[in-house]
């Protein structure tokens, strides 16, 4: 089989710093990522949209070459990783995979939470799919899950207002209305790949000594892990350290907001889908 690229996927930009994460901890590799920003964002679209959406983007990664595929949207994975995988890999290619970033982080929320109440603050999506609640409670069943949907948060970091003063009350507002469901809540965790942006805005609010968690770091150790633990799929990954960007929107556009999620200037490409 040819070698061939990680995929990285995502509605928008937020997947950006998931895969800020995953070069960091494992440089070695291809990379192409692929932002969805014509049809962003997926939040509060319907399962059916997302799943078709996702799909094509899916499908368009295979065709590039990669053999995994790591949907680093959150509404992507509660909505149409499941779908993917039982239903649609099977005659795509039953060899590739395609992972998401909801079971890497249910696995180990566990071992932050001392009083087994743990928040989510995630997209209207994410909290009506209840996949988080899910994916918990089969690692640990003793966890009480509360989640809060965020609707605000996404359109303020894309019109890049969060670091503004107008972004604080809707950061306290959810916060807020998370907390006020349980007072166990130890452990909140970022359900959406855009809301490190607003890390040190959700700290300010949080009760002292809750703990909060954002995924990158988690899901690259997960997929770090994984390849370990594959070394079929490992070898089927290309290996020169090249990455490469892609959008369905303007490229302008992508190239500008970018670098704030990724740390670094990026140079995009546009990609047609859905015609």
């Amino acid at each position: 089989m040819h070698s061939g690229p990680i995929g990285i996927f995502d509605s928008g930009y937020g997947g950006l710093t998931v895969m800020k994460e995953i070069v960091q901890q494992l440089p070695q590799y291809n990379y192409i990522y692929l932002g969805d920003n014509a049809r962003a964002p997926y939040g509060t679209r319907s399962f059916e949209t997302v799943y078709r959406y996702t799909l094509e983007c899916v499908e368009w990664f295979f065709k590039q070459g990669c053999p995994l595929v790591i949907l680093a949207c959150n509404t992507a994975s509660a909505k149409a990783l499941r779908s993917i995988q039982q239903n649609d890999l099977q005659h795509l290619n039953p060899d590739n995979r395609v992972l998401g970033v909801i079971r890497p982080t249910a696995e180990v929320i566990g071992q932050y939470s001392e009083t087994k109440n743990v928040g989510v603050l995630a997209t209207v999506g994410t909290v009506q799919s209840g996949s988080y609640e899910i994916e918990i409670t089969k690692f640990y069943p003793e966890i009480n899950v509360y989640q809060q949907a965020c609707p605000m948060w996404v359109p303020l970091i894309e019109n890049n207002e969060h670091e503004n003063a107008g972004a604080d009350y809707f950061v306290k507002e959810y916060v807020d209305a998370l907390v006020q469901q349980s007072q166990g809540i130890d452990t909140v965790l970022l359900g959406c790949t855009h809301y490190p942006l607003l890390q040190q805005k959700i700290k300010a609010v949080l009760p002292d000594g809750v703990t909060l968690l954002s995924q990158g770091k988690i899901v690259a150790e997960s997929l770090a892990d994984y390849l370990q633990r594959h070394p079929e799929m490992e070898d089927r990954l290309s290996k020169d350290e090249s990455r490469k960007f892609f959008t369905t929107d303007s490229v302008a556009d992508f190239d500008r907001h970018a670098g704030l999620f990724y740390g670094v200037e990026v140079r995009s490409a546009h990609v047609e889908l859905g015609k």
